[in-house]
């Protein structure tokens, strides 16, 4: 047995091995060097955010993205839990006083928690088993004998009638041989190879199996899996969270099922190494202990396991749908006209400024007389007139097409220079209830606040969609089926990349979007606005340090991805770091210009034609700096104020309604994606229905993924295969296209 001191040894070198290792471990992973994950470990350790390590500490990283560094991030914390993990089984075990080295070393070896633990299991203290009471009884040495397998004479009971012990209730040598075999079936099931290989047969040949437990009318949600069985390493992580979905709701009954014999007679393999009396007595407690004991448990590791990498690929999904969203262009420079349609309580109408200042407000009738919505349309013209609107955005809710067919007709007889938009309103209705609307719009009803929500939308998503829980803005899959915590944590996480990336507009930004600013917390955001409030706007980036519990930590995270179009110093408005403001004047004057000249269109197309004939590489030489932050900052400069969302297309505008009845198969017809999950994409084409393009429809190229094909807001021509008016279904076909438009 190892002494507490050679305990201490092995697990020193055993953990300052592991940790030397994880640079290059994580390095081998994402096929990077090992002195980039080296630098990016030091740099989180240090407190420095995701998105500032990205974008200004590339010379560090070697330039490492974003992805990259948020995966080292994550291998980071597994492989430091890991290291903990071992420790503590390493502490418990010894406790025990069955810590050998071998048992050590494979402690100190593993790479993977699911190995480790296997390891830990014979030795996790447990409630009183079976196993553990026939301990109690004194039957241990007869298990030892039993899996020695040494014994060729006489028969099982012969040896087990010396360990009887009426004291402790062994009166028969059939209940001394029943209390062994427990503690041998217990023994068997819980090795790590043992359970190594059944959990590698069961995810090659076992398959999942449901079936309704109530009538098809309750169950009518579920239909596809009445009677249903798929192997488990096929299922697609869709058809496993639906599965577990209808398991929650008493609608199905879910099991694994698999060979049991075939498993059975691998354990026999693995563990019968030579013929002995015990040969059926260990086959006997092999069969009973992985029906009681090891089937039982993998059956729930395989399920859990099916579910976190389903739950992991939903968010992921999610997460990169609800990216493309924040993502999407602003159509700013519009006065914008929101229409939150509704029957019974009319459309609510918000008119917003280029600005999203709430101009006018109205409750409109459209739908219950002519009268009415001839009266509702002369008021909305008269608005439209008189505040200059020049973009209507409609809510996609109840009442949305009939709403659209209200405006088509109002564009059209008037003959109006107005385009309209449909806006998914997916959240614009928790907004309108929430605190911050409350704030933000005190004297507005909380009807009318949805109005204002889809008009301002259009004009910037990002800054108005970070107001609403991600969960409610409508691009996920089984959203509220997940592990709330990871997917709170990575939608997050989405909002910090999506609001680094485009930058913020310091002197307008709102308190939500400030916060996901890259070193700003809440309390942060909330003292700059109260600082903005009580002094007037920001003049410069430096004078962010004034803000109450904004340190020069906080500053050197955040100024980057802070904006100041209205500053004196034109840097300011740019993605120039301020410790990067002396190499981008020495940049300036080696083209001959100054800052200033970027406030001067002329000045900047000379600039933009000269930057063209630029070596980085050599100019970075020249002025003793890094290559990548040179690369940027001419970047930065050529087009200061620049959004990144402007290099996507706009989304798509219409003047005239698309009706059902315009549609037909074999109609090619225009669309905006509007959801992208793992069977499939829906697509906006303009009707009150979206359109599904299944995954088989999607290209005539092999995919992963629907993703890999198209992106949330992408405008695409779609073919229309089939309509199925009853259930409110149009399938669609993207592959199609090219051969429906040659006939």
């Amino acid at each position: 047995m190892l002494s507490i001191y050679s305990l201490q040894k092995i697990l020193e070198v055993g953990e300052r091995m592991l940790l030397t290792e994880i640079p290059n471990s994580i390095a081998r992973e994402l096929s990077v060097k090992p002195y980039q994950v080296e630098a990016t470990i030091k740099l989180l350790d240090d407190d420095n955010t995701v998105p500032f390590i990205s974008r200004y500490r590339k010379e560090a990283t070697g330039e490492l993205n974003e992805e990259q560094i948020r995966t080292i991030e994550e291998r980071l914390q597994y492989l430091r839990n890991l290291i903990k993990r071992q420790e503590d089984i390493s502490a418990s075990i010894e406790e025990q006083g069955k810590l050998t080295s071998d048992l050590s070393k494979a402690i100190t070896a593993t790479t993977k928690l699911q190995d480790l633990e296997d390891l830990y299991l014979p030795y996790r203290p447990k409630k009183r088993t079976r196993a553990q009471m026939a301990r109690e009884k004194g039957l241990e040495p007869l298990a030892d004998i039993i899996l020695a397998q040494e014994i060729t004479a006489a028969t099982p009971l012969e040896i087990a009638q010396k360990y009887l012990n009426p004291e402790k209730e062994i009166t028969s040598a059939e209940a001394a041989l029943a209390g062994a075999m427990d503690i041998v079936a217990e023994q068997i099931c819980e090795q790590a190879a043992v359970r190594a290989a059944l959990r590698k047969a069961l995810w090659q040949n076992a398959e999942i199996v449901t079936e309704m437990t109530v009538s098809d009318a309750d169950g009518k949600e579920f239909l596809n899996y009445k009677e249903y069985r798929e192997p488990v390493r096929r299922m697609p992580s869709h058809r496993i969270l639906a599965i577990n979905r209808g398991e929650k709701k008493d609608v199905l009954k879910v099991t694994l099922f698999a060979a049991h014999d075939t498993l059975c007679s691998t354990i026999n393999k693995m563990t019968i190494k030579n013929a002995s009396i015990f040969n059926e007595t260990i086959e006997a407690a092999i069969a009973d202990g992985y029906k009681r004991l090891l089937f039982p448990a993998l059956e729930r590791e395989v399920r859990a396991l099916l579910t976190e990498n389903a739950e992991k690929q939903a968010i992921r999904v999610f997460g990169l749908n609800l990216k493309q969203l924040l993502l999407q262009p602003p159509l700013s420079g519009h006065t914008v006209m929101g229409l939150d349609p509704g029957y019974r309580t009319g459309c609510k109408m918000a008119i917003v400024s280029p600005t999203g200042a709430v101009l006018a407000t109205d409750a409109l009738y459209l739908t219950m007389s002519e009268a009415q919505a001839a009266k509702a349309a002369e008021r909305v013209l008269a608005a439209i007139k008189k505040y200059n609107v020049t973009l209507i955005s409609i809510g996609n809710g109840t009442a949305s097409y009939e709403t659209e067919e209200f405006t088509a007709k109002l564009i059209n007889d008037n003959n109006l220079a107005v385009h309209y938009l449909i806006t998914n309103e997916a959240g614009a209705s928790v907004y309108s209830a929430s605190k911050l609307a409350k704030d933000e719009l005190p004297d507005l009803d909380v009807t009318l606040r949805g109005a204002v929500s889809i008009a301002r939308r259009v004009q910037d998503p990002l800054a108005e969609l970070v107001k609403i829980d991600p969960k409610s803005i409508g691009v996920g899959q089984y959203q509220h089926d997940v592990n709330q915590k990871e997917l709170t944590g990575t939608l997050d996480t989405t909002i910090e990349s999506s609001v680094n990336h485009v930058g913020v507009e310091l002197n307008t930004a709102s308190i939500e979007l400030l916060k996901h600013v890259s070193g700003i917390n809440a309390s942060v955001a909330k003292n700059i606005v109260a600082y903005r409030d009580e002094h007037g706007s920001f003049t410069s980036r430096a004078e962010l340090l004034k803000v109450s519990r904004l340190g020069q930590a906080a500053f050197t995270q955040a100024a980057g991805f802070l904006r100041l179009l209205a500053s004196e110093n034109p840097l300011d408005s740019t993605p120039v770091h301020p410790e990067s403001y002396k190499l981008a004047q020495d940049i300036l004057a080696k083209l001959h210009f100054t800052p200033q000249d970027l406030k001067n269109k002329a000045s900047l197309d000379i600039l933009q034609a000269k930057v063209k004939l630029v070596d980085p590489a050599k100019l970075a030489a020249e002025l003793k700096a890094g290559e990548p932050t040179v690369r940027d900052i001419i970047a930065a400069l050529v087009k200061p104020g620049r959004d990144p969302r402007e290099d996507l297309p706009a989304p798509m505008t219409r003047k005239n309604i698309v009706k059902l009845s315009d549609i037909q198969p074999g109609t090619v017809v225009k669309g905006t994606v509007h959801n992208v999950i793992d069977f499939g994409v829906f697509v906006d084409i303009g009707i009150k229905t979206n359109g599904l393009i299944h995954r088989s429809e999607l290209s005539n190229k092999p995919f992963r993924h629907p993703l890999d094909v198209v992106s949330v807001g992408d405008i695409i021509e779609v073919v229309v295969i089939s309509i199925d008016e009853e259930r409110g279904r149009i399938g669609l076909s993207l592959k199609q296209v090219e051969q429906y438009k040659k006939q």
